[in-house]
């Protein structure tokens, strides 16, 4: 059974020299520290021993609060190895929202930074929790303290593929935060599967700039390491300058589109500093087409899209090579999220529950071994997402063109129904982009007495640019239909983000509700 853990598919890929470096960082005070595989399996060991000694109920949740350090990914590979389920939180939550986390997911066990120890011990407390740890970023805090008392070896719990082994809450953008179950079988199909699709492959050297409370950077790149073996170069907080120094010693780079605007921003990026890498992925948010021509000029590389969920892990990628088993799949194409990843069903339905044909914009679903087991405690909700043949509404707008490349066209809670008629933001969108001087924009709709609603644009300017609004308006107006057009453009001096680097569109939608009122 234990097979199943994915701590075991995980431990079974490390490299039979455990000596070997498996990840590479730097102290606070700028001192380099090395990690062993040897250090990660005894870390991870002890930390599980500890878990285990408490003596928890099956399947209790471990809910993580903490800074990005080794350490922390060390108490998330021993959550999964003693058998409990994982629930990492975003550092910038404050005291409500870990309130409602802490009160909805009913965890054994919680893990802070010891600055935030007694505010979050006393909800924990409060709620229930019986145990509260800390651990800071620079190796100190009470997890590691009781950890040093236990043994250094620890077998893994038996654990099968359908066991939850974590809970990952959604950003939450309508309504209270919704946790997704995941599975260990969700977890290490989709790392195994990606382990071939992005050619993974023997002396690969991942940077890993990302934060871990997040699908992207916990498992999509951390188990993409570690499920090959590979040394990372982990990096504390994203520095543009740091990374590009990093890259000769490196060969795969995971970023959100902002890190790599960043990097571009730098005169040191060229084609001799990325010689040595092999692949840079980019995903949770759009990559805008500017971005990607750019970064290919700069370069001399073509930066692979692809598209996931909290509830799905990766379901969709640009092409890595040209591998004859995905015939036709050889180009990296700007603007798409690439294909359904293999085991992958991905299809594009109308309002009426019916297939769209090629090109045309509907509801993205999906099936796999790596989609979520539904909604803690939620039932109903789980039960609403999910259609009757068992495909996941992803909640998600888009389209496959004739060639199979699966385009995102917004999330459906964004579509503006104007006057009867449907329009989507990234279209819109799309074209603002393209006009001289804008950096990047954002259409939301807001109440109006005609329309019902209509779209308001906010566009920041590049650097040195000046924008006129009236002007941009008037450029859409020669482009595009009648009520595609904003009502309103509002140039502005930055977009509100979430720790991704996503637009929050909530925010801007808040902001502007009341101008037509």
């Amino acid at each position: 059974m234990s097979q199943h853990n994915l701590f075991s598919a995980l431990r079974a890929a490390f490299p039979s020299d455990l000596d070997s470096t498996a990840v590479e960082t730097t102290a606070a005070d700028g001192t380099p520290l090395y990690y062993t595989w040897r250090d990660l399996d005894r870390a991870s060991a002890r930390i599980a021993n500890l878990l285990a000694s408490l003596k928890l109920p099956e399947g209790s949740r471990v809910a993580v609060q903490v800074e990005k350090s080794v350490e922390a990914m060390a108490l998330y590979l021993a959550t999964l190895r003693a058998g409990y389920v994982f629930l990492p939180l975003n550092t910038a939550y404050q005291s409500a929202e870990i309130e409602y986390f802490i009160g909805n997911a009913e965890p054994a066990v919680v893990v802070c930074s010891p600055g935030n120890f007694g505010w979050v011990s006393k909800i924990a407390f409060t709620l229930g929790t019986q145990h509260v740890f800390t651990l800071g970023d620079d190796r100190t805090g009470s997890l590691l303290d009781r950890a040093a008392h236990h043994s250094d070896e620890h077998q893994a719990v038996a654990r099968s593929a359908d066991d939850l082994a974590a809970i990952l809450y959604t950003s939450g953008t309508t309504g209270r935060s919704k946790g997704a179950m995941l599975t260990h079988g969700n977890m290490l199909s989709n790392a195994v599967m990606l382990k071939d699709y992005w050619g993974w492959k023997k002396g690969d050297v991942l940077i890993h700039a990302l934060p871990i409370f997040h699908v992207h950077g916990l498992f999509v790149a951390i188990h993409g390491a570690l499920i090959n073996g590979s040394k990372m170069i982990w990096m504390a907080k994203f520095d543009p300058k740091a990374v590009i120094a990093a890259m000769p010693r490196a060969t795969v780079f995971m970023g959100v589109p902002t890190l790599y605007v960043r990097m571009l921003a730098e005169p040191g990026l060229t084609k001799e500093a990325v010689k040595n890498m092999r692949l840079f992925i980019a995903g949770s948010a759009p990559l805008l087409i500017e971005t990607f021509k750019e970064w290919q000029q700069r370069t001399g590389h073509t930066i692979l899209e692809r598209y996931g969920m909290s509830e799905t892990i990766m379901l969709t990628s640009n092409p890595y090579s040209a591998d004859k088993r995905y015939q036709g799949q050889d180009e990296r194409r700007g603007g798409t999220v690439g294909f359904p990843l293999p085991g992958v069903s991905l299809r594009v339905q109308g309002d009426d529950g019916k297939d769209l044909p090629v090109g045309e914009i509907g509801g993205i679903q999906v099936k796999g071994p790596n989609v979520f087991k539904g909604y803690w405690r939620m039932p109903e909700k789980t039960a609403e997402e999910f259609t009757k043949d068992g495909y996941f509404k992803t909640g998600d707008v888009g389209k496959v063109d004739e060639r199979g490349y699966v385009h995102i066209v917004g999330r459906s809670k964004d579509l503006i129904i104007s006057g009867g008629y449907n329009v989507y933001p990234a279209e819109i969108e799309g074209y603002i982009n393209e006009m001289p001087g804008v950096a990047e924009s954002a259409l939301v709709g807001v109440p109006h007495p005609d329309f019902g609603e209509v779209g308001v644009a906010v566009v920041i300017a590049k650097p040195g640019a000046q924008l006129d609004a009236d002007a941009i308006v008037a450029q859409l107006k020669s482009q595009l239909a009648n009520f595609k057009i904003p009502k309103k453009c509002f140039v502005v001096a930055e977009l509100p983000r979430n720790t991704m680097g996503k637009v929050q569109k909530n925010l801007l939608r808040d902001q502007y509700k009341g101008l037509f009122a």
